[in-house]
């Protein structure tokens, strides 16, 4: 698989999309992740996006109308849309790509659907392998939408350059509840469907709950008004983005963030002789013996 997987990461290298979406798909079924290619590519020059929030606050749509802002800055860019897994066939249920059917064939735009394969943080589990070789592939930056599932989609930070969490006017209740993993992941908050009332209202509150959250010396957490669907609010969404991108992460928590990231690639390479099935059998085997101890199973699996 080792000269398969080179040849296929060259074409990769040159930006054939199809390549690109066969790469993904080994990576997504466990045939390759790429790791010895990968270890000798060079730094990725642009930026990871994450966009991530509750359900139904418009980041499908707030990505299509950034695709668009890209693309007119003559960008070429990467999309991931994770969605929530069909319990039958681990499938992705929503398909975001229908939503963003203007870039589709897009010479500049690639997009893929990921089923979060339950996921608790609301990513697909290969999303950092997949990540990095949208890296190889010459796009200028990669937009991760995510799965809202509550304070868990924090994973998204661990990932992101920069991290953006959509809100509606009406998540007064909901941020509540959510604030504690949001106030430290979220570089931007997104007020979307600002048009609707008591979004200033909202939008104050928010701002004050950031205040004693926030431990930053000189740097503060953005709140940025839009409607996506009426593209309003985005140039200003683009000039935060830009800024964030500027500054960088601060340093000690970017090293956390790499931190997080290593311990993931290295749990996975470890982990990758381990499969469910095997310790099945292995159960059913030492059932059938007797008393089954889960963590004598444990100690003792392939001493």
């Amino acid at each position: 698989m080792t000269d398969s997987a080179s040849l296929l990461f060259g074409e990769i290298q040159k930006g054939n999309y199809r390549s690109l979406a066969r790469g993904i798909s080994y990576i997504e079924n466990g045939v390759t992740d790429f790791f010895t290619e990968l270890k000798d590519r060079p730094p990725f020059p642009g930026a990871v996006i994450g966009v991530t929030g509750p359900p139904g606050a418009g980041k499908s749509t707030l990505v299509d109308a950034l695709i668009g802002q890209f693309v007119k800055d003559r960008k070429k860019i990467a999309v991931l849309c994770v969605d929530p897994s069909s319990s039958f066939h681990s499938g992705a249920l929503l398909g975001d790509r229908i939503r963003m059917s203007e870039w589709y064939n897009h010479p500049d735009v690639f997009i893929r659907s990921l089923s979060s394969r339950g996921s608790l943080g609301g990513l697909h589990p290969g999303i950092l392998s997949i990540t990095e070789l949208l890296k190889a592939a010459g796009f200028d930056h990669i937009l991760i939408e995510t799965v809202g599932v509550g304070q868990n989609e924090i994973e998204i930070a661990a990932l992101a350059d920069v991290t953006l969490v959509v809100l509606v006017p009406e998540a007064g209740d909901e941020i509540q509840t959510m604030k504690a993993g949001l106030m430290e992941v979220a570089d931007v908050f997104v007020v979307n469907k600002s048009d609707r009332p008591d979004a200033d209202l909202f939008v104050r509150s928010l701002r004050l709950m950031l205040s004693p959250a926030m431990h930053r010396p000189g740097w503060e957490t953005a709140v940025v008004k839009t409607v996506a669907s009426q593209r309003q609010g985005l140039e200003e969404l683009m000039k935060e983005i830009a800024r964030r991108l500027a500054h960088g992460k601060e340093g000690r928590r970017n090293y956390r963030l790499l931190a997080e990231r290593a311990y993931y690639l290295i749990r996975e390479r470890r982990m990758k002789d381990v499969h469910m099935s095997e310790l099945e059998e292995a159960i059913v085997r030492d059932c059938e013996k007797g008393v089954f101890n889960l963590y004598q199973f444990v100690a003792g699996w392939r001493k």
